[in-house]
């Protein structure tokens, strides 16, 4: 299938120190097909810097959230595949190739990279990331093998432009889009070659608002989506299944330790994400929120 332009779309967010790595890290590939690099940034600081680059398009949204700032974008771009990506992020030099090929089949609609953690695991917030992340890899390379539907990674992911005009903004776009795909007979495809490379957090406070905010912005799919048809990936349920897996994972007595520490944590987030959400019905609501630590 011929793809006659590529959307090539940063999302950012007071990324000023970081921005230029994610759009260098695009303009170093070898794209083989005609692409357009956009970037939609709210604030002075990152427009500044993204001027610097010539033939580099840039989209001055209100920065009133991620998800607002996309639906306006989509009215913009005109490529026939959109590639998202974040301001604080940058990916692996051949990425883009790696997922166009898997839109040469007409029945793909979206396309997710593999996040990679750019720390080690010589640190208990490190090794945490290393875990979730090759956790979340293993549970894509399953599903797709199964010929199942699974979520996108909102670091990096693609879909096919003029599908779909909106989505909702109480739901996270990396989870609502591949359901809205599915929904329409399109499948999902896992680009396990195309590497975005994710800083995380270092700190217990920062760990713990992102991962209940991330969990929240999962929980309302069921309103727009029969996730009968194309079920949830990131379910209390399913983190379940994989505890064997966790467990089996440390390699001394110091990542077992922080083994037992991260299955804790996690329940306590998912208890923190069913009170919010079920009982004090306090629901996500798109708007930027930065996280100190991951830049």
């Amino acid at each position: 299938m011929n793809i006659q332009k590529i959307t090539i779309l940063i999302v950012a967010f007071k990324e000023p120190k970081t921005i230029g790595r994610a759009i260098e890290s695009f303009l170093n590939q070898n794209i083989k097909e005609k692409y357009e690099l956009v970037v939609s940034a709210p604030d002075k600081e990152t427009q500044e810097v993204v001027k610097k680059y010539k033939k580099i398009k840039l989209l001055k949204d209100p920065g009133k959230g991620k998800s607002y700032a996309l639906n306006l974008a989509l009215k913009k771009i005109k490529g026939s595949i959109i590639i998202l990506t974040d301001g604080d992020v940058y990916v692996s030099e051949n990425s883009v190739n790696e997922v166009i090929e898997k839109f040469r089949d007409s029945k793909i609609g979206c396309v997710t990279g593999r996040p990679v953690p750019m720390e080690d695991k010589s640190t208990k917030y490190g090794y945490w990331a290393n875990i979730l992340f090759y956790s979340a890899h293993r549970l894509r390379k399953i599903l797709q093998q199964e010929g199942k539907f699974f979520q996108c990674s909102g670091y990096l992911y693609a879909f096919r432009n003029n599908v779909i005009t909106s989505f909702p903004l109480d739901v996270a776009d990396d989870a609502i889009i591949p359901h809205l795909f599915s929904s329409k007979g399109y499948k999902i495809a896992y680009a396990e070659k195309a590497f975005v490379f994710v800083k995380n957090v270092n700190n217990w406070k920062d760990w713990a608002n992102q991962k209940v905010r991330t969990s929240k912005s999962h929980e309302r799919i069921d309103k727009y989506i029969d996730t009968k048809q194309s079920p949830k990936t990131k379910t209390f349920f399913n983190e379940l299944k994989g505890i064997f897996f966790i467990l089996s994972h440390p390699q001394n007595i110091r990542e077992s330790f922080w083994t037992l520490q991260l299955i804790f944590a996690r329940l306590y987030m998912w208890i923190k994400v069913f009170l919010d959400v079920h009982i004090k019905k306090r629901y996500y609501n798109d708007n930027w929120g930065r996280v100190e630590s991951t830049k």
